[in-house]
């Protein structure tokens, strides 16, 4: 049976992202590190070097409860440490007095140094600090290329994991219906809008399910499935538990606090 069979198709790029992976390490029988991965891309390395005796992986992303996170591959003679994953702390220093930062200001202005998603993990806010993890490689040269967040002159000092903002996700469950499992549908019934302004959502690329934009109103949703509609919040699919009497899908939802 294809390993593709159990995945959506637009994740074939992962799944051999992965299987590539695999086989280098069982090659060179040395451990090999990847970029930051968000947490569906984790759950594939996870469901396919799982089943692979010989090999193991571990994740870390600088906290705990990290979202984001680096994967490390090794044979299975190998100790893994947190050193191995190379990540790096900064913390943001700019005028708070006279500015509010937003979390997607501190994202563009990394995006637009010109590097990939991959070498940047999360970003942390608490009050009115901000921290973010980033990979190692990249260390030097967002420090020096890294001036300004939004109208904010800023300067980056460097920390250890020991000082970084802890986080906490906490999910609000609710039971919803929905006449079928389309992005369009579902996303009317867990953040109770009309479908008319979910569909614009979706049309206007404010809509991500797992990470991954999605433009198409009747893309299939999945339990597990994250979801997030900007301005809005994110939500998760915890559970999908058949239909009721009168042929709706009955879903167990969680809302982010």
């Amino acid at each position: 049976m294809s390993i593709y069979q159990h995945f959506r198709p637009e994740e074939k790029e992962v799944i051999d992202q992965v299987l590539n992976w695999k086989d280098q390490v069982e090659n060179t029988y040395a451990p090999k590190l990847t970029d930051f991965l968000d947490p569906r891309e984790q759950h594939i390395l996870k469901s396919i070097i799982g089943q692979h005796s010989g090999i193991q992986w571990d994740l870390f992303g600088g906290i705990p409860n990290a979202e984001r996170k680096r994967a490390l591959i090794f044979p299975d003679y190998y100790e893994s440490d947190k050193d191995d994953f190379q990540i790096c702390l900064f913390e943001v220093e700019y005028p708070k007095k006279f500015i509010t930062l937003e979390h997607r200001q501190v994202l563009g202005s990394l995006m637009s140094l010109g590097l990939k998603r991959g070498k940047f993990g999360d970003i942390l806010f608490e009050d009115d600090r901000i921290q973010f993890f980033v990979s190692e490689e990249v260390e030097d040269y967002i420090r020096l290329q890294l001036e300004s967040i939004g109208r904010a002159s800023v300067t980056l000092s460097k920390l250890p994991f020991a000082e970084s903002i802890q986080t906490s996700e906490e999910w609000r469950e609710c039971s919803v219906t929905s006449t079928s499992l389309r992005l369009d549908t579902v996303i009317s019934a867990v953040y109770n809008i009309s479908r008319q302004k979910s569909q614009l959502f979706i049309q206007q690329g404010m809509v991500k399910v797992n990470w991954t934009l999605i433009e198409n109103p009747s893309f299939e949703c999945k339990e597990g499935d994250m979801i997030s509609v900007r301005g809005q919040g994110r939500s998760k699919i915890m559970g999908i538990e058949g239909k009721t009497k009168k042929e709706k899908w009955r879903i167990i939802a969680g809302r982010q606090k």
